[in-house]
């Protein structure tokens, strides 16, 4: 059985911050010459993308891959929309998700997976400002024990 390899290139942890994640799915990225260059080195930002489908595809809008330093001409416009590749059924079951009220699609990491791009969308919905302090009252309830825990062992 041959060995998964993954190898991360972005990580969006706003997105986690400003939404609940209800699932996860992988797609396939399309992407031109020198921009697989650019992701090789680890230069992608996700922090401001979002997704969109429309008519049938699904696209992401925001994701920045910066232009390859060794590149020349062949360069693109690193904030243009890139086409995501899903399965039709997939695209189908988002789409209705979508038309219910507060879900929104969300680049959660974008990683090598097999030598091939992909990014891991996330069906979210909306987080408010309440829900936003509680997490970050749990977090510190939780680093103040282990802060403890830390000191009692000692």
């Amino acid at each position: 059985m041959a060995k998964e390899t993954m190898k991360l290139v972005a990580n969006n942890k706003k997105a986690y911050h400003d939404y609940f994640i209800e699932e996860k799915y992988e797609a396939g990225v399309v992407l031109h010459g020198t921009e697989v260059k650019s992701l090789r080195v680890g230069k992608c930002s996700i922090k401001e993308a979002f997704i969109r489908i429309e008519k049938g595809e699904v696209f992401v809008y925001g994701m920045h891959i910066s232009p390859y330093e060794k590149g020349n001409i062949f360069n693109r416009d690193p904030l243009r929309p890139k086409k995501l590749l899903m399965h039709r059924q997939e695209i189908n079951k988002l789409a209705g998700k979508l038309a219910e009220k507060g879900f929104t699609l969300v680049p959660l990491q974008v990683y090598f997976s097999n030598g091939r791009a992909k990014v891991e969308i996330g069906l979210a919905k909306g987080k408010k400002l309440y829900d936003k302090r509680q997490d970050i009252a749990k977090k510190d309830q939780r680093r103040e024990a282990e802060k403890e825990f830390k000191i009692r062992n000692l």
